[in-house]
């Protein structure tokens, strides 16, 4: 086990960065229609979270909603957050 203490880890944790992706995770979310939303709530409660725990079938159809869902633009949105907050840490270090 690492000598980090648990306190440590959750702040060097780039809050930030975690916020804007919950904000923006959320934003596309509201994009979808309340039956996409009812849909992929349904098919992910079935499953237990494990995609195996679906069939081929209702796989593909998850696989498509969560394509409406823009997930490498959120990636893209926040890379220069990521940035910034690792540069930041880096800083601190070098003292």
């Amino acid at each position: 086990m690492s000598k980090i203490s648990k306190l440590t880890r959750v702040k060097t944790l780039p809050w930030a960065v975690l916020l804007q992706a919950g904000v923006l995770a959320n934003e596309r979310w509201r994009k979808l229609s309340k039956r996409d939303r009812a849909r992929v709530s349904q098919l992910v409660r079935e499953s237990h979270g494990r995609p195996h725990g679906l069939n081929a079938k209702q796989r593909a159809e998850l696989r498509g909603l969560l394509g409406k869902l823009e997930l490498k633009s959120i990636g893209r949105d926040l890379l220069p957050l990521a940035r910034a907050a690792r540069k930041r840490g880096k800083r601190r270090k070098r003292r």
